[in-house]
């Protein structure tokens, strides 16, 4: 029995003697969302586009249920594709346009309007099916372009940035939509985006990719928690990691203790390896740094200098003494007593911060993450 929708082996692909995708192996299990993020130029289109069999991989391996198709013409590989223009034919109602692929195949009319009307009713869009595109919303537009997807009934769901080109409010209720078609369909997709938080959201399982080649493969919480890399840790969470300079001072293994321009820092780390005097970086996320009260000990001191009012919660920017580099975030309550020019002492939770040596590699495990995912990621 074949579990795996997509599988490639090694695929590289160079264009003109650049190499964009430098040897890329992965597998997606049937009905798994699986979301490529990376930032502009990382190759996380041109992987879509060579699943698709748009573009033809120099060396490797594409197969797609079970089929070896890494040359295969795409109306061959059991794939539908969704864009990030809409790409709908304006001359053709919505119903035309969500039943022009099975015309093409030549269906019986009774079953193509029977198939166009079940896709209609999952994605709300029954009543609009008399419309033309120039009559929707960029939002009725994208689920025109699903549902011309969906009608085909494909082996894998391919999705190439489809939020886009929405604004705000629109991609947060296209997300919902989205999962929710999922979950309903239990699909097999692939999904691209430079947006962190619609792979936070939709993904079963998170391919971080940087020029080229994966940085770190799993579900979102375990990316979160447990980043490989400092570049995983600065790409995923929003606002990003706070990362800031330290130097080893020893290595137990079950602690590292780091000189800090305010002072000692003991993180406490299982299995941890750190030469003495060796550079290293400490990760802290914005929820995990606190003002301290009144009478509590902080870890760190330093200058508000910006304060983002967001109404549930307050992200505060804070210049720390002696240390170089950009202002630490504090994500806040909503109503927390801050604001500019104030000195404050920071308290650091120390069993959820995050250490990386000089390569960028992430250091031992924190005591707080080490148990808190299933197997497959998913929080406990």
């Amino acid at each position: 029995m074949v579990t795996n929708s997509v599988k490639l082996t090694d695929v590289k692909k160079s264009f003109n003697g650049h190499d964009v995708i430098k040897g890329v192996s992965l597998d997606v299990q049937k009905g798994e969302m699986v979301v490529f993020v990376g930032p502009s130029g990382c190759g996380k289109s041109t992987l879509l586009r060579l699943i698709a069999g748009l573009d033809t991989p120099t060396s490797g391996q594409i197969e797609i249920a079970g089929n070896d198709v890494t040359y295969a013409h795409p109306s061959k590989r059991g794939v539908a594709m969704v864009f990030q223009s809409y790409a709908l034919y304006p001359h053709m109602t919505v119903a035309d346009n969500i039943a022009f692929a099975l015309k093409i195949q030549g269906l019986p009319k009774a079953e193509i309007d029977a198939k166009v009307r079940d896709v209609a009713e999952v994605l709300q869009l029954t009543h609009l099916l008399k419309r033309r595109p120039k009559a929707l919303s960029g939002g009725q537009r994208q689920r025109v372009a699903i549902g011309r997807a969906i009608v085909r009934e494909p082996d894998v769901f391919l999705f190439d940035e489809p939020l886009s080109n929405l604004d705000a409010s629109l991609r947060g209720q296209m997300r919902v939509e989205i999962a929710r078609l999922h979950t309903k369909l239990n699909a097999t997709s692939v999904y691209v985006t430079h947006d962190q938080v619609e792979a936070m959201t939709l993904a079963d399982k998170i391919v971080v990719l940087n020029a080229g080649r994966i940085e770190q493969i799993g579900a979102p919480m375990e990316l979160y928690r447990k980043p490989a890399n400092l570049f995983v840790a600065g790409f995923i969470g929003s606002p990003r990691m706070n990362i800031l300079g330290a130097k080893v001072r020893s290595s137990s293994g079950e602690a590292v203790t780091l000189d800090t321009p305010q002072g000692v820092l003991a993180i406490p780390r299982t299995g941890a390896q750190a030469a003495t005097g060796a550079s290293i970086s400490l990760g802290i996320r914005p929820e995990n740094l606190h003002v301290a009260a009144a009478g509590e000990e902080g870890h760190l001191s330093g200058y508000v200098i910006l304060i983002e009012r967001l109404g549930g919660e307050t992200f505060a920017y804070v210049t720390l003494k002696g240390f170089d580099g950009e202002p630490v975030i504090l994500k806040l309550d909503g109503e927390a007593q801050v604001h500019n020019h104030q000195e404050v002492r920071l308290t650091v939770d120390l069993n959820r911060a995050h250490l990386f040596d000089e390569a960028g590699l992430a250091v031992g495990v924190s005591p707080d993450f080490a148990d808190k995912t299933d197997g497959s990621g998913h929080v406990q």
